[in-house]
């Protein structure tokens, strides 16, 4: 992804009354939808800028690097909108192949079945040895 500058394409976004807009990490090579989570101006504006994803941490209130403690990274190469231009959509490159916090190579990893809501994908890493 080219870096791009500050400019009207942040007052285009539809920011919800938080400032906040959804978005979605998605693999640029698969498709797989790896994850999910909010980014406001700013971490719009760096993610942009800078080509790695930078998310809006509501449980925190501040800035999230992505990978800045656990080294998996997001290196971002193309940024899109929906149609209202209220959902950032980001095919990104995931460094290390781990994007959940739960050491999964995605978020996505329960499956609704007939007893519920069951894990499906395989902890690729303890998250323990990831987060110290």
């Amino acid at each position: 992804m080219s870096v791009i500058a500050r400019g009207k394409w942040l007052d285009e976004v539809a920011w919800d009354a938080q400032g906040l807009v959804p978005a979605i990490a998605q693999d640029a090579v698969t498709g797989e939808v790896l994850m999910f989570a909010w980014m406001n101006r700013e971490s719009l504006a760096i993610t942009a800028e800078t080509g790695q994803a930078v998310y809006w941490s509501r449980s925190r209130g501040k800035l999230w690097r992505k990978g800045e403690e656990s080294g998996h990274a997001q290196k971002v190469l193309e940024l899109r909108v929906d149609c209202d231009k209220d959902v950032v959509l980001m095919k990104i490159e995931q460094v290390g192949g781990i994007a959940c916090h739960t050491g999964r190579r995605s978020c996505f990893f329960n499956r609704l079945e007939t007893s519920g809501w069951r894990d499906v994908e395989p902890v690729l890493k303890d998250p323990k040895e990831i987060y110290k």
